[in-house]
């Protein structure tokens, strides 16, 4: 794993953490659906400007814009929609759970669709580690679970966000395409869609005051924008599974954020799910080691590349797994 890939997971957790809280207050003015077109509106505006600038042009048209609509389905529209209907019938935190199964399912489909990408000891330990932290954190035996429809709508999004990860791997990463590109042409195409659809989700006159209005320019140029290009990126340099992995940071972050700007209280299950989802991480790259004593951080030696992995294995993932936060409408 490299320095720079690092990085860019860190920023793409917070990121989208700080969604979780900036759709808190637009929801006050808009309803998910107008929401949800504002800030793909917003992040596509910012992704073409980019790619002006920098010289990054949308892919030629031809058969690789079926694979983009399948991806931005994947990726956008039918989770978008899934964890609207599914959050009215199920709680936040028992949805939160529920999506949080997209790791063992991504590792799982990556294993049987990605030579590159095959399930370890390490990585599946990675897994059981990291959802036991999202659990943690989340604590979702803290209030009622919800109805089994609602419960399986969120489900179904931890199904369809492993697809749409394994699917830019395999069908869109390898096309020599810039991450920017993709991004905007992903971006675009769900646009179009969100906005044919939106007659069909319900109208509400909106009520912008400058807070509203703030979380939306934020989430659509940081989190749709941005986070997308973020996400691109790190799926073809770490992989669908090390890509998806970003998500178990997710919750952790957005309670974090919303407890210092909203003033909401934390309990002590946060931080020591925090904690274990670090040593997810650390473990899922292979960074810890023992002997006689504490585990240690396993540093890189002469001719080993800093992730650690087996050259023969493919690309390390950052952890072993990922969930997709409660979709990228809830990020």
């Amino acid at each position: 794993m490299k320095r720079v890939s690092a990085l860019q997971f860190i920023a793409l957790g917070i990121i989208w953490g700080s969604s979780y809280p900036l759709i808190k207050v637009s929801g006050e003015g808009l309803n998910p659906g107008q929401l949800v077109l504002a800030r793909l509106v917003l992040g596509a505006a910012v992704l073409t400007v980019v790619g002006a600038v920098t010289g990054a042009r949308l892919p030629r048209f031809g058969f690789v814009w079926v694979h983009i609509t399948v991806t931005t389905v994947l990726g956008m529209v039918a989770p978008f929609l899934l964890l609207a209907w599914g959050e009215q019938h199920t709680s936040a935190a028992m949805a939160g759970v529920l999506t949080g199964a997209t790791p063992v399912l991504t590792l799982g489909l990556a294993t049987v669709q990605l030579r590159s990408e095959r399930a370890t000891a390490r990585r599946g330990l990675g897994v059981a580690l990291g959802f036991a932290g999202i659990v943690l954190v989340i604590a979702p035996w803290h209030g009622a679970t919800g109805t089994a429809g609602g419960e399986l709508a969120c489900l179904a999004v931890a199904v369809i966000y492993a697809g749409h990860a394994v699917f830019v791997r395999k069908f869109l990463s390898d096309r020599g395409i810039p991450p920017i590109s993709s991004a905007a042409a992903q971006t675009l195409v769900a646009m179009v869609l969100q906005a044919a659809l939106l007659p069909f989700l319900g109208w509400r006159t909106p009520s912008v005051t400058w807070q509203v209005a703030l979380s939306i320019v934020l989430l659509g140029v940081f989190g749709t924008g941005l986070a997308y290009v973020l996400y691109n990126r790190l799926i073809a340099d770490i992989g669908a599974t090390g890509a998806s992995a970003v998500n178990y940071l997710v919750p952790f972050i957005s309670l974090v954020i919303s407890a210092v700007f909203l003033g909401e209280t934390i309990s002590w299950n946060v931080p020591v799910g925090g904690a274990v989802i670090v040593a997810s991480i650390l473990l899922g790259e292979n960074q810890l080691r023992t002997g006689g004593g504490l585990p240690r951080l396993r540093r890189p030696g002469p001719g080993r590349p800093s992730g650690g992995g087996d050259p023969a294995s493919g690309p390390e993932p950052l952890l072993a797994a990922a969930v997709p936060a409660a979709g990228a409408e809830e990020r």
